[in-house]
């Protein structure tokens, strides 16, 4: 019975998020969102040398992570945090921002998991990526 109570709300949860998927306004901007755009893609600049050394790697909810400390010399590494706690914050604001530029703010989290598989999907050959059976380099 708890399979099939199991199966059940993972089937709803699949159908939800690829209504929202299909629903959303992904593309949809506002000045807001916009900001966010601007100072993710400044950044983007300085992580790119950390995507391709294997210092971070894409999460699976889409955020980024420090998959390896050791590949950044000791006194980057404190530059490196800041980095992803910045990213990792703008990211969740542009999630949200999204969600409220649809008019469905609860739609937060299915949008974040959308745009978890869009950065996988366009994460650049040797990069590392994270997936349910933990990291992989594409």
């Amino acid at each position: 019975m708890k399979k099939i109570l199991l199966g059940l709300v993972l089937l709803a949860t699949l159908i939800g998020s690829q209504f929202v998927a299909a629903a959303a306004d992904l593309e949809v901007n506002t000045p807001a969102i916009s900001a966010i755009k601007n100072s993710m893609q400044a950044r983007h600049a300085q992580l790119g040398a950390f995507y391709a050394s294997g210092a971070i790697g894409l999460t699976k909810d889409g955020l980024i992570a420090v998959k390896d400390a050791n590949a950044v010399p000791l006194a980057q590494r404190g530059a490196l945090t800041g980095l992803v706690k910045d990213e990792n914050a703008d990211r969740s604001r542009l999630y949200k921002e999204i969600a409220v530029a649809n008019g469905h703010p609860e739609w937060q989290a299915e949008i974040q998991s959308t745009f978890a598989g869009r950065w996988i999907d366009k994460a650049q050959s040797g990069w590392w990526v994270q997936g349910a059976g933990g990291w992989t380099q594409k």
